[in-house]
């Protein structure tokens, strides 16, 4: 098997179980969602540890802890991440399933904000378009709800964020999340110890079995994580962003097919503009994955050389994309520099990925 199938197999089973959420948080009730996401701080705190153990990474901690501005951004994080788990598990065992999927539908809308009015980030027409769809599907589903997507919107919110600070951080997801289950430890400790005090607490009264379960919420949560951080490293961050629409998929069709949520023709109408800004975010995105490559299909190729004057040979078309490579910050490696004669296609017919930046995570930890 192939690197690169390998890869979209790691990331089709990350963003699966992501998708198949809905189903797991339930089976932990009557427990409220103050003391379910209490309990996933913890085990994941536990897994992430012996995995860090067993790699021997665990001197990260002190790097993170003992530089002022990398420890403030991932405090920030934990922040971020403890309120984006604690409204998906509200929303699913509340009977909003439906609302949630649509909260990780619109986090690349968010995300594409975010790098605007942030990091100052310069938008082609498209993606202005969709972000236009957007708003009005927003605007359309808050006239539908007779409010505004209130969880929708903070999971989003949430996580676009958790993922910009995640990028300035730059830190390996595991170390990440096991900082982040670090910080929030303290206070879901401390919430456990009063419901349990208070008698309160219904996660030790269910019988031994519901405390073997618990203790899968480590695995549950380190697994498609890792499975995640494989796939980065096997195929293009492109090919794993349409990828991620695995998730609000399944937990949609969840919603819809199995915990009977409510679709009326205003909500159905809302999904659609969403899912047009996506699939118009998308088509966008792989066009200019393609430029940036270097490798033009078809008639693209005959409309460059028509707009540079028809003689151009693939050599000439290979340096001006190489040049339009450099202007735009990307530095492709000397083998990714050669096209052959006809312009179209590398050496040898396959297509070499792109050297990789550093980056945070897009939709991990959930």
């Amino acid at each position: 098997m192939g690197e690169e199938r390998r890869g979209l197999l790691m990331a089709g089973g990350a963003f699966t179980l992501w998708g198949l959420f809905p189903l797991y948080w339930p089976l932990f009730e009557p427990a409220g969602a103050e003391e379910i996401l209490a309990q996933r701080v913890l085990w994941s705190l536990v897994a992430v540890a012996v995995l860090l153990a067993v790699s021997r990474r665990s001197a990260v901690f002190a790097e993170i802890w003992t530089t002022t501005r990398l420890r403030t951004l991932m405090i920030a994080a934990s922040l971020l991440i403890g309120v984006n788990w604690f409204t998906y598990i509200w929303g699913v065992n509340n009977g909003y399933v439906v609302e949630t999927s649509l909260g990780y539908y619109i986090n690349p809308l968010v995300t594409v904000m975010l790098g605007v009015f942030v990091l100052a980030e310069r938008l082609r027409r498209v993606q202005w378009t969709a972000l236009a769809v957007g708003l009005l599907a927003v605007v359309v589903l808050s006239v539908g709800l007779g409010r505004p997507p209130y969880i929708s919107l903070v999971l989003a919110i949430s996580f676009g964020s958790y993922g910009l600070v995640k990028k300035k951080a730059a830190v390996d997801p595991t170390e990440g999340v096991a900082f982040e289950a670090l910080v929030l430890a303290p206070l879901a400790l401390g919430y456990l110890v009063i419901a349990t005090a208070r008698g309160t607490a219904e996660s030790w009264s269910n019988g031994p079995w519901h405390v073997v379960l618990l203790s899968t919420m480590g695995v549950v949560t380190a697994l498609p994580l890792l499975l995640f951080a494989g796939a980065t490293n096997r195929v293009s961050l492109t090919s794993v962003g349409l990828v991620q629409y695995v998730t609000p998929t399944l937990q949609f069709t969840l919603g819809v097919a199995v915990f009977h949520e409510a679709m009326t023709v205003t909500r159905w109408v809302g999904f659609f503009l969403v899912w047009l800004a996506l699939l118009m975010l998308s088509a966008d995105s792989i066009v200019a994955a393609r430029r940036r490559a270097g490798t033009p299909r078809g008639p693209w190729v005959s409309r460059q050389l028509s707009a540079s004057g028809g003689t151009r040979s693939g050599a000439s078309a290979g340096r001006r994309i190489q040049s339009r490579e450099t202007d735009t910050g990307t530095n492709p490696s000397p083998t990714e520099q050669k096209v052959s004669h006809d312009g179209d296609r590398w050496p040898g017919g396959e297509l070499p990925r792109l050297q990789r930046r550093r980056r945070g995570p897009t939709a991990v930890d959930r």
